[in-house]
């Protein structure tokens, strides 16, 4: 099935929210953030998510403990202003939830939004992501893409002022042609259609062992993959050409699928798709995606599937 023609017509209306826990890592949430909503021209939302009071019984919170965390979320939200520099448009949130990602599931539902960002975790290398539970917990049910911030983010598309040379200066795509992968691709050419920069489409073909059908001997092994070479040149091309209006290079690489999306350092950020199944229009990670999220060098959007 080849790709059909990829509208504009965006994926959520609202604004782009940034979740913020003051941690190490909320920084990067804020530029990427802040990034993403100028470029797609919409309001950014900064929210850190609080305690809520639960019903009298064995998982009763103490009222005086619950109002400590608000009053810390109060000064996480005073942090975030001091580094965006409070500029004007921003909206500060506080949500009273059970827990950061049911909170930020709720908001992002409530208000539409466009994109969901939040930092790695505590434990990320420099440069990488690394999920922590909140993440993990957004990306298993988003109704909008989520995009993970790699920790200590160098000046790269997420940083640089408009019209300032970037990284790379390219979007990539991990791209298969499947439901997922035209849903990545539509959302990554309207990116490309605000900021100018080409896209790179990137198929990865398993090397070796890893695609040969079992039994299989080392001439049947080569017929095997000379063929999904050729199948995957055909998609990469249909897909290039499924957004005319937009730069598009497309590439072809074998190895490892996870390693090699995760060593691209020639994309500003790096789009893929949530998984094959699951519910439409909801991020629901697969295999290569929530490996990825532990490996990426780059700031990645993982999409929910088109509706």
């Amino acid at each position: 099935m080849s790709p059909g023609p990829v509208s504009d017509r965006p994926v959520g209306s609202g604004p782009v929210i940034a979740g913020v826990d003051g941690g190490a890592h909320s920084a990067d949430a804020l530029a990427l953030g802040r990034w993403a909503a100028g470029i797609l021209e919409v309001p950014l939302v900064v929210a850190v998510v609080s305690p809520a009071a639960s019903a009298i019984g064995s998982g009763r919170v103490d009222a005086e403990w619950i109002a400590d965390r608000r009053a810390a979320a109060d000064r996480v939200l005073d942090g975030a202003r001091a580094a965006l520099g409070d500029p004007p448009g921003v909206e500060y949130q506080v949500l009273a939830s059970s827990s950061a990602a049911h909170g930020l599931h709720d908001l992002a539902e409530h208000r539409d939004a466009a994109l969901l960002v939040v930092g790695s975790g505590a434990a990320a290398p420099a440069s990488r992501l690394f999920p922590g539970s909140t993440a993990e917990r957004l990306l298993a049910g988003s109704v909008c893409p989520v995009a993970v911030a790699p920790a200590g983010m160098t000046r790269s598309a997420a940083e640089a002022p408009a019209g300032e040379s970037r990284v790379g200066g390219r979007i990539g795509v991990a791209y298969v042609d499947t439901p997922d992968g035209r849903a990545a691709l539509e959302s990554a050419a309207r990116l490309a259609r605000r900021t100018g920069d080409p896209l790179l489409l990137v198929t990865v073909v398993a090397r070796g062992d890893a695609a040969r059908p079992f039994l299989l001997g080392s001439d049947a092994e080569r017929a095997f993959l000379d063929t999904a070479r050729e199948t995957y040149e055909e998609a990469l091309r249909k897909a290039a050409a499924s957004v005319p209006d937009v730069t598009v290079e497309w590439t072809l690489r074998s190895g490892d699928v996870v390693e090699t999306l995760a060593e691209l350092t020639d994309v500003d950020v790096l789009f893929c798709g949530s998984r094959g199944y699951g519910p439409a229009r909801r991020v629901l990670l697969g295999g290569v995606s929530g490996r990825l999220l532990r490996r990426a060098r780059r700031p990645l959007i993982v999409v929910p599937r088109a509706a």
